[in-house]
């Protein structure tokens, strides 16, 4: 079996998005860190990451157009999680007369408001979001999620614009 195989690819994806779960869930049950609403929302992407990538591993589609069909929507996943954790860093960059106040909850949201507001609201961001609660080798918990989620954004790249065998 090859490295590069679409189904051993898809299994690396599957367990790299396992593994970023659990150590978020780690940080949330074991260390105390409460994910704050953007995290929340790296998370989904994560998962649907996840997802995608173990029903490719599970059907390992002969096809070409199935390949990438699961490669393009895992990218779109992951991307998804490379956006708001981005937006995560910058927010955490403003200078602290321009970071947004406080809110309500994420659950407050989701019980209150339609569905489209609650995204807006998550996405701006509030200051909870911009606080630093815990860094490794002097970064924040976003920037390594970002960074996190761009290897894996590249590899579904990867997976999607590669040459396959006819």
């Amino acid at each position: 079996m090859q490295w590069q195989s679409y189904r051993v690819v898809s299994g690396f994806l599957f367990l790299a998005s396992v593994i970023g779960m659990a150590f978020a869930l780690y940080l949330e049950h074991v260390q105390g860190l409460d994910p704050c609403p953007l995290c929340v929302f790296q998370r989904v992407g994560l998962i649907g990451l996840g997802l995608i990538s173990l029903i490719a591993l599970l059907h390992n589609p002969k096809t070409n157009v199935f390949k990438r069909f699961y490669a393009f929507l895992g990218t779109l996943a992951i991307a998804w999680s490379v956006g708001v954790a981005a937006r995560h860093v910058w927010l955490q960059n403003l200078p602290k007369d321009q970071v947004p106040s406080c809110g309500p909850g994420l659950d407050y949201w989701v019980d209150t408001l339609p569905l489209k507001a609650v995204f807006e609201n998550v996405l701006k961001g509030s200051g909870e979001c911009a606080m630093v609660d815990w860094t490794f080798l002097g970064q924040s918990l976003p920037v390594w999620s970002c960074l996190f989620f761009s290897v894996l954004t590249l590899i579904s790249l990867w997976q999607l614009f590669r040459k396959y065998p006819a």
